[in-house]
């Protein structure tokens, strides 16, 4: 008996009336008209399964601390900074650990399967990466957590931050870190990447690095980690985040530029709604979206994965583990209009980011995981467009979180009862939904 059928979904890639059967945490058939018994069914009825929401952009020891112990007035990224720095010395192992613990169960509830966190090194006492590790053996059951060692404050600027970065990757964290652009000069910069990425070689790590969250166009420390990338033969390992510089950029010098990122196989990570909200705070108008160049990234062959960043901390004081709201705001903010440019968002908060953090057995396939989401919508385009309820969630083949139909009940004269709002679509003349 199988542990679980899903009949008649939707999948991502448009195939319609698709059955899942799970069985030992495994997918044993992707076909249509299984016929087998199972503990569950879920009856998907054309609804979209996808494979879980990937967020590989977060920073959970900072995540639902929002006001404490004050707000970011100016709004700003230095503000926020300064805030966390703050922060730290007030903070317990026991407070970041309740805190990214209730984060864990908003992310699964919203169908986030794994997350890529960013943990401060700056920290002599190292408590967040404490309270992350036992974290991420806690949850390791129902979530992928991966921790990036990453030196707020500048691994080169800050006093012992370099120490503390090779701590932490002695006590298991599993990914290499940085922050060029704040390091005190731009050759400091360009040396922090250099030491990182040798560091990261010779321990045979993946690194990601926050890499010219600026306005400043002269911000260029992604050049230089295409070319540590190369040098080192990290090809496919390394993530450049935020590069909202590229924004404002020279046309030359980004056409020179974004080859370079491709012959790295250097991966991309914008983090929308944070990008939007910090960056041209010294503009007044025009006023500069702050968002990398999405379209661009995406047309040289580079894999872009959009992140959550923040959620109700120093930096950010909105945001529910909503990974739809972050491709939805990526779609606006990049212009990315044409359906074709929608469904790629879905697939920037799902198979992309799963490809950078390079999870294993990861898509709904024979073979893979029983991994996925059930989504009150009927494709990726209309997922986004409703930022679509979770109607089931699934991990290893059990159902780890529920929600019901989102449907409203109309009391309105020869108009409908029920209102879903997944039935309202575009059709074509046949009445067919494109």
């Amino acid at each position: 008996m199988l542990d679980l059928l899903v009949k008649g979904a939707t999948l991502p890639d448009g195939r319609q009336g698709i059955d899942i059967a799970c069985e030992g945490g495994v997918i044993v058939e992707v076909a249509p008209g299984i016929e087998a018994a199972a503990r569950e069914v879920i009856e998907a009825g054309g609804d979209l399964v996808s494979p879980p929401f990937v967020d590989a952009h977060f920073h959970m020891d900072a995540t639902l601390s929002l006001g404490r112990p004050r707000m970011n007035v100016s709004g700003t990224l230095l503000e926020g900074i300064a805030l966390w720095g703050e922060l730290k010395p007030l903070q317990s192992v026991e407070e970041i650990k309740a805190r990214a613990l209730s984060y864990c169960d908003l992310a699964v509830s919203q169908g986030i399967g794994a997350i890529r966190s960013h943990v401060d090194v700056c920290d002599d006492a190292l408590k967040g990466v404490e309270a992350l590790l036992e974290v991420r053996r806690e949850v390791s059951e129902y979530l992928d957590l991966q921790l990036v060692a990453f030196p707020q404050d500048g691994v080169l600027r800050a006093p012992g931050a370099m120490e503390n970065l090779l701590r932490a990757l002695d006590m298991g964290v599993d990914v290499v870190g940085g922050i060029p652009h704040f390091e005190r000069t731009m050759e400091e910069g360009h040396e922090s990447v250099r030491v990182l990425c040798r560091l990261a070689a010779e321990r045979g790590l993946m690194v990601d690095m926050h890499c010219d969250e600026s306005d400043d166009p002269m911000s260029r420390h992604v050049e230089v980690l295409a070319r540590e990338t190369l040098r080192h033969g990290l090809e496919g390992r390394v993530a450049g985040s935020h590069l909202t510089s590229m924004h404002s950029m020279d046309n030359y010098y980004v056409s020179k530029l974004i080859p370079l990122m491709a012959e790295a196989g250097l991966h991309a990570l914008p983090n929308p709604l944070i990008n939007i909200m910090l960056q041209g705070r010294h503009d007044t108008y025009p006023k500069r979206r702050g968002q990398t160049r999405v379209p661009e990234l995406k047309a040289a062959g580079i894999t872009v994965g959009f992140g959550q960043d923040c959620v109700m901390d120093p930096w950010y004081s909105l945001g529910r583990a909503d990974m739809l709201d972050v491709a939805h705001m990526g779609l606006h903010v990049g212009q990315l209009s044409a359906r074709e440019d929608m469904a790629w968002c879905f697939e920037a908060v799902t198979s992309n980011p799963a490809r950078i953090m390079g999870l294993e057995g990861y898509g709904i396939a024979k073979g893979n995981r029983a991994d996925f989401v059930h989504l009150q919508a009927r494709d990726p385009i209309e997922a986004i467009r409703l930022r679509a309820r979770r109607l089931h969630v699934v991990r290893a083949g059990r159902v780890i979180a529920r929600c019901e139909r989102e449907v409203a009940a109309l009391s309105l004269p020869g108009r409908p009862a029920r209102l879903d709002p997944a039935d309202y679509a575009p059709t074509d003349a046949e009445g067919q939904r494109p």
